[in-house]
C-alpha cells in the first residue's frame, strides 16, 4: 500500500467514527445542558425526571436526527455521482421540495390509505417526479453545463415551493394540519418512539446497503456514458435506477426531517475532498459524516434560544448556503 493509500485510508477511518463524539455532543445539547452525572444515573437505572427525558426523548431525537442526515448524504453523493456534478444534491435539484409538495398533500387532502402509508409514498412520488422534472427540462433545452442543470433545479424547487404554499393556502383549516406542514417546510426532527426509531434505523440501514450496489456503477459514469458502456455499464437503465434510490432515499428524509437544505451538499462534497472520487468508501462516510452533522446541527437548534428552538432548515441554509456559493465560484470555468 502506497503513503498516499494509507493516508487515505487512516482519513476514512477517523470520518467513520465522527458519529461517537457528534451523537454524545447531541445528547449532551438541549434547552437544559446535560451532565455527565445524569449519563451516570441513567446508566445506573435511575427515574429522575432528567434522566428519564434524555432516555425517552433527547436519545430517540438525536438518532432520528443522525439517521435523516444519512439519508440526505446518501441522496447527496448519488445525485453529484450521477449527474457527475460536485453542485447536486436533493434541495437544489428539486427532489426534497418534491418530496414536501407530497408530505403537504398527504396531511392536506383526505385520501382512502392511512397517513402513514401515504405520507412517504408520496413523498416519494413528488421527489422522484421532481427529479424526472429537471431532467425532461435538461435534455429539451439541451442544457449539458453545470450551472443550466442547477438553474433547471432552481426554478422546478421555487415553482414546487409556490405550489405547496397554494395547498397551504387552499386547504389548510388553520388547525394541526397547518402546523404540521410549516414544520416540514421550515425542517424540524419529529421524535420518534423506540419502535418507529427502529423502523426508520432500519430503512437507513437498507438505503446505505442498497447505495453501496450502485458503487461500482457511479465509478464508471465517472469516465463518461461511452466508456462506461464499454465497460459493461448501462447507462441509461443505471441512472434511472440510481435516481429512484436517492428518490426514495430522500422521501425518507423529509418524511422525518422536512426540508432540509444543503447537508446533502455539504458533508458529501467535503468527504470527497478528503478520501478521492471512488464510491466504495465515499457512500459509507458522507452517509456517516452526514449523519454526525445533523445531530450536531439539531442538537445547537435545541440550545441556541431556549426554551424555543430554531427550525433546523435555518440553521443548515446558514452553514450550506456560504459553502456553495464558494463551492459554485471554484467550479465556475474561467472566462
Amino acid at each position: 500500500m502506497t503513503r498516499a493509500a494509507r493516508r487515505v485510508d487512516r482519513r476514512y477511518r477517523l470520518l467513520c467514527l465522527t458519529p461517537i463524539p457528534a451523537i454524545l455532543i447531541a445528547l449532551w445539547l438541549g434547552a437544559e445542558l446535560a451532565h455527565w452525572s445524569d449519563a451516570v444515573a441513567l446508566w445506573h437505572g435511575s427515574d429522575s425526571p432528567f434522566a428519564q427525558l434524555l432516555l425517552t426523548w433527547r436519545l430517540p431525537r438525536v438518532l432520528a436526527a443522525f439517521c435523516v442526515g444519512a439519508c440526505l448524504g446518501l441522496a447527496g453523493v448519488i445525485f453529484q455521482g450521477v449527474f457527475r456534478n460536485p453542485l447536486a444534491e436533493p434541495y437544489l435539484l428539486g427532489s426534497a421540495p418534491g418530496a414536501a409538495v407530497g408530505a403537504a398533500i398527504a396531511l392536506l387532502v383526505p385520501l382512502p390509505l392511512a397517513l402513514a402509508l401515504s405520507l412517504p409514498l408520496l413523498a416519494f412520488a413528488g421527489a422522484w417526479g421532481a427529479t424526472l422534472l429537471v431532467l425532461l427540462i435538461t435534455r429539451l433545452t439541451r442544457i449539458n453545463d453545470t450551472s443550466g442543470l442547477l438553474l433547471a433545479g432552481i426554478a422546478v424547487a421555487a415553482l414546487l415551493g409556490a405550489v405547496r404554499s397554494l395547498l397551504l393556502l387552499a386547504l389548510s383549516d388553520e388547525t394541526v394540519n397547518l402546523q404540521v406542514v410549516l414544520s416540514w417546510t421550515l425542517g424540524g426532527i419529529h421524535t420518534p418512539d423506540f419502535a418507529a426509531l427502529g423502523l426508520l434505523g432500519l430503512l437507513t440501514l437498507l438505503a446505505l446497503l442498497a447505495a453501496r450496489r450502485l458503487a461500482h456503477g457511479l465509478d464508471l459514469l465517472g469516465f463518461g456514458d461511452q466508456v462506461a458502456y464499454s465497460m459493461g455499464l448501462r447507462p441509461r437503465r443505471f441512472i434511472n435506477l440510481a435516481l429512484l434510490l436517492a428518490a426514495a432515499i430522500t422521501a425518507l428524509a423529509v418524511s422525518w426531517g422536512g426540508l432540509v437544505g444543503f447537508v446533502g451538499l455539504v458533508a458529501p462534497h467535503a468527504v470527497r475532498w478528503l478520501l478521492g472520487p471512488t464510491h466504495q468508501r465515499l457512500i459509507v462516510a458522507s452517509a456517516l459524516v452526514s449523519g454526525a452533522l445533523l445531530a450536531l446541527l439539531d442538537g445547537l437548534a435545541r440550545s441556541l434560544l431556549p426554551p424555543a428552538e430554531i427550525p433546523l432548515g435555518l440553521l443548515t441554509a446558514l452553514l450550506g448556503a456560504p459553502f456553495f456559493i464558494v463551492l459554485l465560484t471554484r467550479t465556475r470555468p474561467a472566462p
